[in-house]
């Protein structure tokens, strides 16, 4: 069946207020900092509260019933990211707070002058969780370059940066700013043949394709439900024998099995349930819409297999987008872009674009385009390194940010607000 765009914008309510007696609706370019939730995540937020708001462990049944929401949450997130088993799914606030944790922990297995990699692309929440073990246990911090314009990861780099010392190698899978997305698998092996865990921030991915953290190869993989159209939360993966024997930490009652020793005081319930409504949709997208990839995902059960599908049907319709989308931004005098490009090369990218305008600071754009309800980022969203490297750490760039909810139309509408700049 053909991908229809108005059943699945029919999913998100946000999509369709009315904004400032304009008689038009808000596009939401804004996506990288965080995506619309479907209706389905807003009703299992309603029904937690409703039916289940308990605290966890008891023997009365609100308290059962959200402990048995938690397994379902935590399932479908194992089916997501094609996790060996749900027990190696850890919730927590958001990304960069279970970044910190985890760097902390392996920080206690460091010496002085073990050394980690990072790179100058990535997000600042998979760099200074690693810069600040490095202050505190007298590590080493060895940077992997970009290539520009296209701005891909420097593999000649980030090899010259791998030694016997090597303990960590952190990168993105996908650029928040940018949009590139990385050889990850490749580069698991490349941090394994160096004798060190490889650590995957894929917030940026996984609201775009599919991903499968066996096939990766990586240790440990992070991402936030609310850049895949779920609550404000952040999901943490790692194998288990890692999750069983770091010394993480927890409070003296908490269970010291995974992935409850990761799971640091009260549980945010209601949020989790949001997490298995979200991917609930995306397996929907999936039972839907791709069964044309089928066969690119041989062997997984059927919920394994509607979430890949999704993302996979995901991945196609976006490829349109932002092939009009850069097309688009081409066509306008004065705009530059930083990232992939080129037509051929677009499998490499996630549908996020940065540009400059030689005429007007991204923070007036951005104001600008507001004024006609159009959401777009400027400054550097905390990706710190890229936009050093780049020579725009002063102002930073716009960032248009598609998901699969966008239109051609919408991408019209920025181009007729931009011509009018």
């Amino acid at each position: 069946m053909d991908f229809d765009i108005q059943a699945v914008r029919a999913q998100f309510p946000a999509l369709h207020q009315v904004v400032g007696g304009s008689q038009q609706f808000p596009v939401f370019f804004d996506n990288p900092a965080g995506t619309q939730v479907s209706q389905k995540v807003i009703d299992a937020v309603v029904n937690y509260y409703t039916h289940m708001n308990a605290n966890s462990g008891g023997a009365f049944s609100t308290s059962q019933r959200s402990d048995a929401m938690v397994e379902w949450a935590r399932r479908n997130a194992a089916d997501f990211l094609n996790a060996p088993s749900p027990d190696e799914i850890v919730f927590g606030p958001n990304m960069t707070t279970l970044m910190f944790a985890l760097s902390r922990a392996l920080g206690q297995t460091l010496s002085p002058g073990d050394e980690i990699v990072l790179t100058r692309m990535d997000h600042d929440a998979n760099v200074e969780p690693w810069r600040r073990i490095a202050e505190d246990h007298g590590l080493v911090v060895r940077w992997a370059d970009i290539v520009t314009p296209a701005c891909t990861l420097d593999l000649d780099s980030l090899e010259a940066a791998l030694t016997d010392k090597t303990r960590i190698v952190a990168t993105c899978h996908a650029s928040n700013a940018v949009g590139t997305i990385n050889p990850v698998q490749q580069i698991a092996d490349m941090a394994h043949a160096a004798g060190a865990l490889y650590i995957v921030d894929a917030v940026q991915s996984a609201p775009h394709i599919p991903i499968d953290v066996q096939q990766i190869g990586c240790d440990f993989l992070l991402c936030s439900a609310y850049k895949f159209f779920g609550p404000h939360i952040g999901l943490l993966w790692g194998r288990y024998d890692l999750l069983a024997s770091l010394p993480a930490y927890k409070v003296r009652p908490a269970k010291n099995k995974p992935p409850h020793r990761w799971e640091t005081g009260t549980a945010s319930f209601e949020t989790i349930a949001g997490v298995g409504a979200a991917l609930e949709y995306l397996a929907w997208i999936g039972r839907e819409y791709g069964t044309a990839y089928a066969s690119e995902f041989p062997g997984l059960d059927e919920n394994r297999l509607h979430l890949k599908e999704g993302m996979a049907t995901i991945r196609t319709y976006e490829r349109e987008l932002v092939t009009h989308l850069i097309e688009m931004l081409q066509s306008i005098d004065g705009v530059h872009i930083a990232g992939i490009t080129h037509p051929d090369h677009l499998a490499q990218r996630v549908p996020t674009v940065v540009f400059v305008h030689d005429r007007y600071t991204p923070h007036a754009i951005a104001e600008q385009l507001a004024a006609q309800h159009i959401y777009v980022w400027d400054g550097n969203y905390y990706a710190v390194e890229i936009m050093k490297r780049l020579d725009h750490e002063a102002q930073g760039m716009v960032r248009v940010g598609l998901a699969h909810y966008n239109t051609h139309e919408e991408i019209d509408r920025l181009e007729a607000a931009l011509r009018a700049l």
